[in-house]
């Protein structure tokens, strides 16, 4: 569902991602991309897992699928999860880090629940989050990185306290490699503290993950799972109305449209095509030590690109 905001208000657009279960009470909100909104600057998919509780002997398997064309980033609240990838990488998540994994030219990769977690009842709760490339970087070498928690540079002030997870923010950089401009930051609000939303890039919007806040000026309140857009240069003070977490994210538009399909992204179709025929033809690399694989779904009759 999407809601369009009038002509006299800061706020764009305000997006009600729908609710996909997976099965066993694990729930995916998608808010990007929407039928109304396909990016807000490069990000082009955002995701929210969980908040769910694995019973002991369960966990996340997300068998070995590829990307092109982009970067995913996740971020934990609650959980670990292990990313295995075609570069050979292995490598454990934990609330607070970021694994940011750039596709480039095509990369493989799995993400699990590992076997220590798995012996046991666990919480699994996060963001997955993935960055279109430009059209100069969509070829780039496949790469990974980890960052811890402590890397990352953060704010405190007011009742606020803000980690910038990637990009730019206040004249402030993340180690977080990144490819064009972008803000990606995890704000969390005391009761009745304010934020006053930075202007500094062109497309700005803020995801809600717990709590409830509103703009100062304006009427209602934006709740959890809503991804409220803003519209560009205006003002935008939050207050919280109890205590609140957001996700703030921006950045400069591409100038070329993006295509999406499954898990690849590319400003051209035809090179959509092509990454659909070599994960078909078992063209991409592998992740060492695993076997499985995730196909390529069918075209559904009279598929479109959004």
């Amino acid at each position: 569902m999407n809601t369009t905001q009038d002509a006299c208000t800061p706020i764009e657009m305000v997006i009600l991602p729908p609710v996909r279960d997976l099965g066993d009470g694990f729930q995916v909100r998608r808010a990007l991309p929407s039928a109304k909104r396909r990016m807000v600057g490069p990000f082009i998919f955002f995701d929210q897992m969980g908040p769910t509780t694995l019973q002991a002997g369960r966990g996340l398997d997300v068998r070995p699928h590829p990307h092109i064309g982009l970067a995913t980033v996740t971020y934990l609240l609650q959980g670990e999860i292990v990313h295995r990838d075609s570069l050979n990488s292995v490598q454990t998540i934990r609330p607070g880090e970021i694994n940011w994994m750039t596709a480039g030219r095509g990369i493989t990769h799995s993400e699990r629940t590992g076997a220590e977690q798995r012996a046991a009842e666990s919480a699994l709760f996060g963001l997955q989050i993935w960055i279109a490339l430009p059209t100069a970087a969509e070829e780039t070498e496949p790469g990974f990185s980890h960052h811890k928690a402590a890397s990352l540079p953060s704010f405190d002030g007011e009742g606020q306290t803000v980690r910038l997870i990637a990009g730019s923010l206040l004249g402030r950089e993340s180690p977080v490699p990144t490819y064009s401009d972008m803000v990606y930051a995890d704000v969390i609000l005391a009761a009745g503290a304010r934020f006053q939303v930075p202007d500094e890039h062109v497309e700005r919007a803020v995801y809600i993950v717990s709590g409830a806040v509103e703009a100062i000026g304006q009427d209602g309140r934006f709740e959890p799972t809503q991804l409220v857009v803003f519209k560009p240069g205006a003002e935008i003070v939050l207050r919280a109305v109890d205590d609140a977490r957001l996700m703030l994210i921006g950045g400069e538009p591409f100038p070329e449209k993006r295509y999406i399909y499954w898990n690849f992204v590319s400003s051209s179709q035809d090179r959509i095509e092509q990454a659909k025929r070599d994960w078909r033809e078992s063209r991409f690399a592998s992740v060492p030590g695993e076997t499985e694989f995730i196909p390529l779904p069918d075209d559904p009759p009279g598929v479109r690109y959004p």
